[in-house]
């Protein structure tokens, strides 16, 4: 909360400040709805970008203003929250709540042409929704976490397999996808377990997955409260059978809510402590903030600034030069991704993450720890 405080107050305070023809940044957020886990510090990252932005002089000379939207993680009000920042003269718009939030804030994007990222989302058919050459997504597809899981699955060469997720529609899309891929890689599912939503425990499940003994268990829940049931049976029974873990487990929530349950599982993440951006994000951020930093901070502080690469390539906020400097964006490298990744857009394409840019990892305790694996290959 202290940590929020301090970041909120840097923002108003420098509010005064502003010229009237500041660079306005929008962000709609989620501040009391299920996306707040990982709204929240997407947001917070955003507000320390905007800081370190200011802090080197601004942009095109002028200074970087953050307005901030609260949807509720309701597609119903994402719409409207659009509607309110580009009214109030956003040059740039991120959405950071959920997917089906990003569709509505589109409807309004799309008519008044206003440039539209998502910086977090992973679906794959995002950018397809709507006819929408405003709109771009720079968060990991699920595609690319599926296929960066099922490289490490061959690594350790994972021959039979459970499959686990919760009744929420992402978690049964992403839950069919990872079948699908499993099963084209000769990988067997042998257990595939929904664990329904207002479910108090997932000891039912777990025994249907140490009765069919995987050589490891895909957890493709996206729900907290669940996710904390399976690893609470997962612990209840001394299972010993790996668990992989889709990128929702990056959210840093995970190490107070499920403390003292995380040790040893695996999941997909796109944060590289390795990289030498990542390493100068952390330190700063840390030294600033006074505290440390995660992969959702990244994903707002990485969309702010590619927002502002584009707007300082466009030498304007006209939007149709943004647009334009937006989707000429090549080889940017931001905090997230492996070593090697960046963001771009070729061929027209408005998705923008490395394919080969996520990494698996393991918890050590509470914490997120080492990388066991990058890339698809």
């Amino acid at each position: 909360m202290k940590f929020a405080l301090s970041l909120a107050a840097c923002v108003l305070t420098a509010a005064p400040a502003l010229a009237q023809d500041s660079v306005k940044i929008g962000i709609i957020t989620d501040r009391v709805g299920f996306a707040k886990p990982w709204s929240e510090p997407i947001l917070q990252g955003a507000q320390y970008a905007v800081r370190d932005l200011n802090d080197k002089g601004g942009l095109l000379g002028r200074k970087v203003e953050l307005l901030i939207e609260d949807d509720q993680a309701k597609p119903e009000l994402s719409a409207t929250s659009a509607r309110k920042l580009s009214e109030a003269g956003a040059a740039f718009i991120l959405s950071t709540t959920h997917t089906p939030a990003a569709i509505q804030a589109q409807t309004v994007t799309v008519e008044t042409k206003t440039p539209h990222l998502a910086p977090s989302l992973t679906v794959d058919t995002l950018t397809t929704q709507l006819p929408n050459a405003n709109f771009w997504q720079t968060g990991p597809l699920a595609s690319t976490q599926i296929a960066t899981l099922l490289s490490y699955a061959k690594q350790e060469k994972y021959k039979r397999v459970g499959l686990a997720y919760d009744n929420s529609a992402i978690s049964q899309a992403t839950a069919k996808a990872f079948k699908s891929e499993l099963e084209k890689a000769g990988i067997a599912v042998v257990a595939d377990e929904m664990l329904a939503g207002g479910s108090t425990t997932a000891e039912p499940l777990m025994q249907k997955m140490r009765q069919a003994k995987p050589d490891a268990i895909f957890l493709a829940t996206l729900l907290t409260s669940e996710n904390l049931l399976i690893l609470k049976a997962y612990r209840q029974y001394s299972m010993k059978t790996p668990l992989l873990g889709n990128y929702n487990f990056a959210v840093p929530v995970y190490s107070t809510v499920a403390k003292g349950l995380l040790d040893g599982l695996i999941f997909v993440d796109a944060w590289d402590p390795a990289k030498p951006e990542a390493r100068a994000f952390f330190a700063a951020y840390t030294k600033t903030v006074g505290q440390e930093p995660h992969a959702m901070h990244g994903y707002g502080y990485d969309g702010v600034m590619l927002a502002a690469d584009a707007i300082r390539r466009a030498g304007s906020t006209d939007k149709d030069k943004v647009r334009e400097a937006m989707q000429a964006t090549r080889s940017y490298k931001g905090v997230m991704g492996s070593t090697q990744s960046t963001y771009g857009f070729a061929d027209g394409r408005r998705t923008g993450f490395d394919t080969e840019g996520m990494v698996v990892r393991a918890y050590e305790g509470d914490k997120q720890g080492r990388v066991l694996h990058t890339g698809t290959k």
